[in-house]
């Protein structure tokens, strides 16, 4: 990458920022890419891949997907047309408002179109077709899948007959990999340091998660790409209503990662310790949904450590007060902006359209 001084900033920035009476973050994306330029590897290794597990991403891969991000967020790329002539197949058999239209104006801003299906019941599942049929179907109509399914089987099964890159827009109690791309991405902005390798003690992280990762997803997913990041952070809470709240392959993957862990039901023994609270209201039971405890709340009046900062993957119920929205501790708002920005630096890495972009930010060979 040679210098994106002379590219024109984004426009759509000026719309991300807090109200002037508000003190919640937006940390500036130029923090990840002023002094080091981008890798071409690692985003090029992902071409014709497909994104349907945290386990699909190197640490290197997210870092770098990161930094793409934050050039996409802060320089204008539009206009330079970038996936003209793609086609992505957005594929929503469960409810979404954010994730499908956050994936849905990465390709949009790109200049790719959209297929849309937004409602499960509009396509042949109504009439019993099997998801292995309709992925062979979209072999022909597009060029990229996004799905998000209640079934936690979903992703195989449409595999097996599916040849297009596919990614995971949630897949019931399953796992939603881009969500935690956006988790880190608004991370590393407000911590660049969390990027590097060896990390001193004293600045590394105690996450504290607030929910259950075997049935929430989102939490999940965060918790697998934290795991990425093991010379980070110091310490792991899981604060659940649960006394198991993991999945089998979880504890695995903890485990290997050496990272200490601590499972508790108190929160407000654990609160003031954490450095970042990780919290999600609903998880996914079967066919239903089910939310946190009335105990499980955060507001302006619990005792958060001094800096420490709150993500939430939205859509929230009463778990988070809105009189945290204008507080220090609120980075949630920048994490939901910023998903826009790190699913442009996935489409534009899987369908291989890294030479399309400026000039001034177009990666070497």
């Amino acid at each position: 990458m040679s210098s994106v001084a002379d590219l024109k900033p984004n426009q759509i920035a000026q719309y991300l920022d807090p109200p002037e009476s508000s003190e919640s973050l937006r940390p500036e994306a130029e923090v990840l890419f002023a002094e080091k330029r981008l890798q071409p590897r690692p985003l090029r290794e992902l071409e014709g891949s497909s994104i349907v597990s945290v386990r699909d991403l190197t640490a290197e891969q997210v870092v770098e997907l990161c930094r793409f991000a934050a050039v996409l967020e802060a320089t204008e790329v539009a206009s330079h047309h970038p996936l003209d002539g793609k086609i992505v197949l957005t594929a929503f058999f469960e409810a979404s408002t954010r994730t499908r239209t956050s994936f849905e104006s990465a390709a949009l801003r790109l200049d790719a179109k959209i297929i849309s299906i937004p409602e499960g019941q509009l396509t042949g599942v109504k009439k019993g077709e099997s998801l292995a049929d309709i992925g062979e179907m979209f072999n022909a109509y597009g060029d990229l899948v996004v799905m998000r399914h209640t079934e936690t089987e979903s992703i195989d099964e449409i595999q097996t007959r599916l040849r297009l890159p596919l990614i995971n827009a949630g897949n019931g109690s399953g796992e939603h990999p881009t969500q935690a791309l956006a988790d880190w991405y608004v991370l590393l902005k407000w911590r660049p340091r969390l990027a590097e390798p060896d990390l001193p003690e004293e600045e590394r992280l105690h996450l504290g998660i607030l929910g259950t990762p075997g049935s929430m997803r989102a939490v999940k997913s965060f918790l697998l790409m934290s795991l990425l990041f093991q010379r980070s952070i110091r310490k792991v809470t899981v604060i659940s209503e649960m006394a198991d709240p993991f999945g089998a392959d979880l504890v695995q993957d903890i485990q290997q990662a050496g990272i200490e862990l601590e499972v508790t039901n108190d929160i407000q023994h654990s609160l003031p310790e954490l450095d970042v609270i990780y919290m999600n209201s609903i998880a996914f039971l079967g066919d239903s949904y089910r939310s946190l405890g009335s105990r499980y709340k955060l507001d302006a009046d619990s005792d958060l450590k001094p800096g420490s900062v709150i993500l939430h993957p939205l859509a929230r119920l009463d778990e988070l007060s809105t009189n945290l929205d204008d507080t220090p501790h609120n980075l949630y708002f920048a994490q939901a902006h910023g998903a826009v920005f790190v699913r442009q630096a996935l489409l534009l890495s899987l369908l291989g359209r890294l030479d399309r972009l400026p000039r001034e930010i177009r990666l070497e060979a």
